[in-house]
């Protein structure tokens, strides 16, 4: 395991070890992440430590995987570029962190996912009514931490995450409205990927900044980089819904296919004309009439698989994921900071374009 700078400590990568710095995030946001879901009322707080994977169903102590923890880090170097302390970032990342998982807990429940993080999901476990309940609680308790700071910046870093999360709701309202659509735009599926996944990612990149007192401009251009990496990012976990390995997923094979979901690779292929692209909606627009579809075989899915990629939609898609990478990066150089900073964003970004799961 990578040494983890102190909390007190700027960031000192000089060729960045983008391990140690998801590693500075979550050893930084994960025990006031903790002493934060303490507060809930049993059994929410059980449930949570489930969803988290501090525990196992059975209440007994696990160390699950908590996911990739790219929120936190961004958070926690926002902070660096307005000249604060790491730490002064913490409270940014935990709220960004509760409501990124208030969304996964809801998300699962309304779209049937049975795994997550290579376990049994909450409503799966705990039911529906739990799913949401704890849901709603880590929402509150998300405004709650930033709120109780009391400062000027902290009221600001409230309004931008509660900007980021009205966002983040309207791509979810838009992403189960288009698996009941024949077709879906090119344009029209940016614009929910970019609310559904974006604007957190904004809301990360910038947080840690505004609670170190830097101005709108400085954090308005950090939502600029975070914006287009969360543009890369789910352009990433399309493919990865698709051809992931169920083994470092932690999801079903074709799992995005199995949805109905319009995608980017799906849209892109849709939209790209030529006989695998008239082929692959007449089949879609079967399968959305088709009473077995929940029986499809493997051999079935895969063949609508290969289908997206020969009309182009696996290469389009990659191609779009280095394409808001290079935006993302673009960005930053309108804000002033350490070059070490910089280099910490830039390897974040490289880290959310290649990365396996």
């Amino acid at each position: 395991m990578p040494t983890v700078p102190p909390a007190t400590e700027a960031a000192r990568w000089t060729t960045v070890d983008v391990t140690a710095l998801l590693e500075r995030g979550r050893t930084l946001a994960t025990p006031v992440l903790k002493a934060v879901v303490d507060r809930l009322a049993s059994p929410m707080d059980t449930v949570a430590a489930y969803h988290f994977g501090w525990i196992d169903a059975h209440g007994n102590p696990a160390d699950g995987d908590g996911g990739k923890a790219v929120r936190p880090a961004l958070a926690v170097l926002s902070a660096e570029v307005a000249g604060a302390a790491p730490r002064v970032g913490v409270p940014g990342a935990v709220a960004v962190e509760l409501v990124h998982n208030f969304s996964l807990l809801h998300d699962d429940l309304m779209d049937g996912d049975e795994q997550r993080r290579h376990r049994d999901t909450v409503w799966k476990v705990h039911g529906p009514a739990q799913a949401i309940l704890v849901g709603d609680a880590l929402f509150a308790l998300a405004y709650e931490v930033l709120l109780e700071l009391g400062s000027v910046d902290a009221g600001r870093a409230a309004r931008r995450l509660t900007r980021a999360t009205r966002a983040l709701i309207d791509g979810q309202a838009q992403d189960i409205s288009y698996e009941h659509r024949d077709r879906v735009s090119v344009e029209e599926c940016l614009e929910m990927e970019g609310n559904k996944t974006g604007a957190l990612l904004a809301a990360a990149s910038s947080i840690g900044a505004v609670l170190g007192g830097a101005d709108d401009r400085t954090a308005d251009t950090l939502e600029i980089y975070g914006h287009h990496l969360g543009l890369a990012f789910q352009a990433v976990d399309d493919l990865l819904g698709i051809w992931g390995d169920p083994g470092s997923t932690g999801k079903q094979t074709w799992s995005d296919l199995r949805q109905r979901k319009k995608s980017l690779p799906v849209v892109a292929a849709l939209a790209a004309g030529g006989p695998a692209s008239e082929r692959l909606g007449e089949i879609l627009a079967a399968d959305a009439k088709s009473s077995d579809f929940e029986n499809f075989s493997e051999e079935e899915f895969a063949a609508r698989a290969a289908l997206i990629e020969e009309a182009g939609g696996r290469e389009w898609t990659a191609e779009e994921a280095r394409r808001q990478h290079t935006i993302a990066l673009e960005a930053l150089g309108a804000v002033d900071m350490p070059d070490q900073v910089r280099d910490g964003f830039t390897a974040l970004a490289d880290f959310v374009v290649v990365r396996k799961r």
